[in-house]
């Protein structure tokens, strides 16, 4: 007997390969099995380019071993046009017989319908194979589709004694609190992701680029919130880098030399819901992911609202002993771990 959940953990494992380019795509994993060996393997390609499904099937030399195989995906084939045909479609045609599925695709331009369709051509296929495992590989895809916002990383970095900035700066830019291994690890995630968002005070304290220099990968969008538009456009983000959306009450346009920007209002006199009527606006423009990285405020914002999934918090080994205080929040943790002079421990929005 074929062992299910052995190439399921392998399509997840070579699907990571797709982190942060096939946005807002999922990043599926697909393996095809002959005779207990794995004749090919394929993850989604960067957006509008290949599925799953589609490279794996390429990857295999001899086509008429489809006929015996049993192709292993993580998600649910789909079975509408969209950049590419549909997967379920070549699956039939090259006449794979069985077909092992980790979860169901909910989205309801796919909803069971690849299944079915599948079914209906006589395929035998299994479902929910490391369900709960695949499911969260897919956080950020199924976070986008069922709760119609991106999902949502918080990350900051406090001192010894809880504080994320000092009360007083001399200038325009960063207090490191933590090491450059750390923030180096920084970069990979922003690599990872669709989005980075921060507040007003945040822009004008520290000047970020907040683009991901130090590790290989495209930068994010940069969102930028700018209540009363006072932020003066000679900041780094807002420079030519990466797109910048401007979260602001006022609906003033930029000029049309300005086109890396985008202006987006929201209504602050509804002060229960700024967090919410962002992440509006990110699902708007098809964001599936974004790492809040500061300020405070900005981060309580989102806290209070209780509109995050993950935060991820270094504590390094620096003193402040006044100073902006770090955000208030309650979360499972599920992972610990020391970064040479660092800690970092990760929660989930339990």
């Amino acid at each position: 007997m074929a062992n299910h959940e052995t190439y399921i953990k392998r399509c997840m494992e070579i699907a990571k390969n797709g982190l942060g380019t096939t946005r807002p795509n999922p990043m599926v994993g697909a393996v095809i099995v002959c005779n207990n060996t794995i004749i090919g393997e394929g993850y989604t390609s960067k957006y509008g380019g290949n599925h799953a499904e589609v490279n794996a099937i390429n990857a295999v030399a001899n086509k008429s071993l489809l006929k015996e195989a049993t192709l292993y995906v993580t998600l649910e084939p789909c079975s509408h046009f969209g950049k590419t045909p549909p997967c379920s479609d070549l699956i039939i045609k090259h006449q794979i017989p069985n077909v092992v599925i980790g979860c169901v695709d909910d989205n309801e331009k796919v909803a069971g319908k690849g299944i079915e369709k599948l079914k209906n051509a006589g395929c035998h296929v299994t479902v929910g194979v490391l369900e709960n495992e695949c499911k969260n590989h897919h956080k950020r895809f199924f976070t986008f589709h069922n709760k119609k916002r991106p999902y949502i990383i918080l990350k900051w970095a406090e001192t010894a004694d809880g504080f994320i900035a000092p009360k007083t700066k001399k200038e325009n830019k960063p207090v490191w609190i933590t090491n450059a291994i750390s923030r180096q690890l920084v970069h990979k995630w922003r690599a990872e992701e669709h989005a980075i968002l921060v507040g007003t005070n945040t822009v004008i304290q520290d000047n970020p680029s907040l683009t991901t220099r130090d590790w290989k990968g495209q930068n994010l969008t940069r969102v930028v919130i700018d209540r009363d538009n006072k932020l003066s456009k000679d900041y780094a983000v807002f420079n030519d880098d990466a797109e910048t959306i401007i979260i602001s009450s006022k609906t003033k346009d930029h000029s049309p030399k300005e086109n890396n920007l985008n202006l987006k209002h929201i209504d602050w006199s509804l002060k229960s819901s700024i967090a919410r009527q962002i992440c509006d606006v990110l699902f708007q423009k098809n964001i599936n992911s974004v790492i809040i990285e500061g300020g405070a405020k900005t981060l309580q914002t989102f806290i209070d609202e209780n509109l995050w999934n993950e935060a991820r918090v270094f504590t390094g080994n620096t003193l402040f002993k006044d100073g902006v205080k770090a955000p208030h929040f309650s979360g499972k943790l599920v992972s610990e771990e020391k970064i040479m002079t660092d800690h970092l421990k990760i929660y989930i929005n339990d």
